[in-house]
């Protein structure tokens, strides 16, 4: 075994033996095989474009495949497998296509000839011969780069099949990822080749997010400001953990009048703010925190689970019975429902207690995506010319339970009273229930969304670098990210796309980058690993 794509890899290097996040090596073996074979996919779909040919079904399909190798998501070898031989089959059948039309598929060797061993065991081995360990590239940084390339496109994967879910798809995104994942095959190019192509990856994961947030508010609306209670009703309950806000949806059709409530967990937070979600009545408030703590409060928690996208953790034994998967999450013994059909969840929560009495408890605010914040944008840039707001953080990111995360609690407690701070993601559990009071009737601690919710932070940034007649990196705006799966990878070399510097990452640096690729990122933007809160905060306000 040797995996090195999340934050919390064994001593910062690789995880050899057991996954820190649960993943057993056959599992490990089984999705770099799968890996490998999307790669061979992606060679024979980029030469059918060459003739004209793409096939819509093969480009869903290498998103959905690559999504379940992201950190956190399908631990099921049987599953798994099974995504292989679909991914050959496809092949296969693409290839007669473009031979047909007279393209090249003659490959001699390499991915795009893999036929893969017939039970899993022998697949098993077959991964371990084609691992990230076992990369032909000879060169540190080349091999660095390319595998960064590779992380951030499991984090486009997983957006682009969020959004071409509810409708939203571009012909170019799935190109541009199909064609960066065929060229980790060749050995024919140097290093900046690689520099170009990581940063098109970024340029590829910002359409796939624009893609998303139409999705997303084209479906249900615009989030607007919404007090989302802590607390929970007496009654049956059904918990949504993950991303997707389509199985919400559905869940919250079927659930329609048989006293039930439904709450969110970990990254559907955000999903209280949407008007097409929030005008269901049973649909309530929030349980829990982030992905991490899931042990603890799901084997609390008195009714159904439903983990809908990645974040999950092997489950206990207290509660194996009560959580379920869908899409492309799985673990071996759990119960997977078909999509979109509910009912064994909606009959598990029938079985179960749910809560014995209602609580008041606190609550928090969630709506502040791009459409909330540009609306009062006059009053934003009235407050930061009159001198009522000195400076705006984005504290956002992934959280985790590596030891240093308390590090972004610590520093937003620090923050100074003339600042605002704008956050996303799961890493806000950290403080998201703080109370940081307001400025100028503008909250001071605002929740943009999602991870994939940064494209409304990006679209906030640009928007007032552009009423203020400066480039973004000239705002007074420091962002202070943590990291910890692919989606974060891909983020941030959008972000690096875009050009935007002086960011402050943590709570570690990423394996896969090698010391010389660090220095360039060092060097051309200025990346920074976070060291106290007090020390940064003086770097940055100067105070």
């Amino acid at each position: 075994m040797f995996c090195y794509q999340c934050e919390q890899t064994a001593k910062n290097e690789a995880c050899v033996k057991l996954g820190v996040c649960g993943k057993q090596p056959d599992v490990a073996a089984l999705q770099d095989l799968l890996t490998h074979a999307l790669k061979g996919l992606s060679q024979v779909a980029v030469e059918g474009r060459k003739v004209g040919v793409s096939d819509r079904e093969v480009n869903v399909f290498t998103c959905e495949a690559l999504f379940t190798t992201l950190t956190n998501v399908n631990f099921d070898p049987e599953d798994i497998a099974r995504f292989i031989q679909k991914t050959v089959e496809m092949r296969e059948k693409l290839k007669a296509r473009v031979k047909a039309a007279g393209g090249f598929v003659d490959f001699a060797q390499g991915p795009a000839t893999l036929q893969p061993a017939t039970s899993v065991a022998e697949m098993v081995r077959q991964g371990e011969a084609v691992g990230f360990d076992k990369d032909p590239e000879p060169n540190q940084d080349i091999r660095s780069l390319k595998h960064t390339a590779i992380f951030g496109l499991r984090g486009v994967a997983a957006y682009a099949d969020h959004a071409q879910i509810l409708g939203q798809e571009d012909e170019a995104v799935y190109a541009g990822l199909q064609e960066i994942l065929a060229d980790t095959v060749r050995l024919d190019l140097a290093l900046n080749d690689w520099v170009g192509r990581v940063l098109r990856v970024g340029e590829i994961n910002i359409r796939a997010m624009e893609l998303l947030d139409a999705a997303n508010t084209g479906t249900y609306g615009h989030p607007v400001p919404t007090k989302v209670p802590l607390g929970h009703r007496k009654g049956k309950a059904i918990l949504v953990s993950g991303h997707d806000l389509k199985d919400l949806e559905e869940l919250l059709k079927q659930t329609q009048g048989k006293g039930i409530t439904v709450y969110t967990h970990g990254e559907m937070l955000p999903c209280h703010g949407y008007p097409g979600l929030k005008k269901y009545e049973h649909f309530y408030g929030h349980y829990g925190t982030a992905w991490q703590n899931q042990a603890k409060e799901f084997a609390a928690f008195p009714g159904a689970i439903l983990m809908t996208t990645n974040c999950l953790q092997k489950p206990q034994e207290s509660y194996k019975d009560n959580i379920f998967t869908s899409g492309v999450v799985g673990w071996p013994g759990v119960c997977h429902v078909d999509r979109w059909d509910f009912s064994p969840v909606i009959q598990r929560a029938l079985e179960l207690p749910g809560f014995s009495e209602d609580t008041n408890g606190a609550h928090v605010m969630v709506g502040f995506a791009r459409n909330t914040v540009l609306g009062v944008a006059d009053k934003v840039i009235e407050a930061v010319k009159g001198g009522a707001i000195r400076h705006f953080f984005l504290v956002a990111g992934c959280d985790g339970a590596k030891p240093g995360r308390n590090y972004y609690t610590r520093f937003v407690e620090l923050v100074p009273q003339d600042c605002v701070v704008l956050t996303l993601a799961c890493g806000k559990f950290r403080f998201f229930d703080k109370d940081l009071g307001t400025i100028g009737g503008l909250p001071r601690l605002m929740d943009v969304g999602q991870c994939n919710d940064a494209y409304s932070a990006v679209q906030i940034a640009l928007a007032l670098s552009k009423a203020f007649n400066v480039g973004v990196n000239e705002l007074p705006l420091s962002l202070v990210l943590s990291w910890y799966e692919q989606k974060a990878v891909a983020i941030l070399l959008s972000l690096l796309y875009l050009g935007i510097k002086n960011i402050r990452l943590g709570p570690s640096l990423p394996a896969f980058i090698s010391p010389n690729v660090l220095q360039v990122l060092v060097q051309n933007f200025d990346i920074k690993p976070i060291s106290t809160p007090e020390e940064d905060l003086k770097a940055i306000l100067g105070s």
